[in-house]
């Protein structure tokens, strides 16, 4: 039912109050893409936990190796291959930190070891829990400094190619299309035995190719991104290229960033795991998962536990970045949007 213009006066309305306001258009106040994308990414179950899984491996790389008094470095032959032993779960004996061996002896009585080692020793006697903290430090490491160099070099390559175009986007192409015509691994390994093997020239390594995906995603969204009317606007208005990369394009593209950056540091930790095992990665005596997972796979049979533990983490690295880009990626979609 509608009411004639001239009818309507003063004394039909009433001044809404400042409780009114907020309960009844708190839900609708505008909201940034970025806030809407963390609220969806919260409601995903899975990626929560794969977020917990890798605050706790981050805190635990940080101070794992200080929980005790053994050093990852230190060898003792007295106590070699020793079982995992924990004071409070050795009553347990079927979860295997009671300090027995698959033979069914008491190697910390035969040997007469009275200090208990939590992940127990590798064949040189060394500590697996301060080895497999240490390592996952230095693992960490690699990865989140790989990617971020790939992160750096992929967004300004990848930006500066799509904005100005033309001939300029054509070499910068070309240039990508020779780098992912050659096998990533290859380049790696002719790389590191070149520069020697080391954390430095494993960075080095993977930054070389790592970079190039990033480069493409970034490409693609600035090319989306470049003729909208905003962007159009900041340029009639007498915006600057730095000033419309910097202030419009990146953090619009900020989603698929932060997406992919996920994905680069589970890759980068698997191909460190991968080099170590084959020996061009870290060098003794320093250690990474890699080494660990090396040096424990002979004796597998036998002490499954040096290389049981190692593995477990890069599994549980993997599996937890994994979730945590799936969340993402769904998070920044859009039509992801539950309404």
């Amino acid at each position: 039912m509608s009411i004639p213009e001239e009818e309507l006066k003063k004394e039909l309305f009433d001044k809404a109050n400042e409780e009114f306001k907020d309960e009844e258009f708190k839900e609708n106040d505008k909201r940034s893409n970025l806030r809407d994308a963390l609220l969806r990414l919260r409601s995903n179950k899975g990626s929560i936990v794969g977020l917990v899984i890798i605050v706790l491996i981050i805190i635990m790389a940080i101070f794992g190796p200080m929980l005790n008094d053994h050093d990852y470095r230190t060898q003792d032959l007295s106590r070699q291959n020793l079982p995992p032993k924990v004071s409070f779960l050795e009553k347990i004996p079927f979860i295997g930190f009671d300090g027995v061996d698959i033979k069914n002896q008491d190697q910390y009585k035969s040997k007469e070891v009275k200090e208990n080692f939590w992940f127990g020793t590798d064949d040189l006697g060394r500590d697996v829990w301060s080895r497999v903290w240490q390592g996952t430090r230095i693992s960490l490491y690699i990865a989140f400094l790989a990617a971020a160099l790939d992160l750096l070099v992929g967004v300004v390559y990848g930006s500066i190619s799509a904005y100005y175009g033309g001939r300029i986007d054509n070499i910068m192409q070309r240039i990508i299309e020779i780098l992912i015509g050659i096998p990533q691994l290859i380049v790696v390994i002719l790389l590191i035995l070149i520069l020697q093997p080391g954390i430095s020239s494993i960075t080095i390594a993977l930054v070389i190719t790592g970079w190039v995906n990033m480069a493409r995603i970034i490409r693609g969204q600035v090319l989306k991104l470049k003729n909208e009317e905003f962007v159009l606007a900041s340029k009639v208005l007498g915006g600057a290229d730095k000033h419309l990369l910097l202030k419009h394009l990146i953090p619009n593209s900020l989603g698929p960033i932060i997406i992919t950056t996920m994905f680069t540091v589970p890759n980068a930790i698997f191909t460190e795991a991968f080099l170590s095992f084959i020996g061009l990665g870290v060098q003794p005596p320093n250690a990474s998962l890699g080494t660990i997972v090396n040096d424990g796979f002979e004796l597998l049979q036998v002490f499954p536990h040096s290389l049981m533990f190692s593995a477990t983490v890069i599994s549980l690295i993997m599996i937890s970045f994994n979730l945590v880009g799936d969340g993402l990626r769904d998070a920044f979609d859009p039509k992801s949007e539950r309404r």
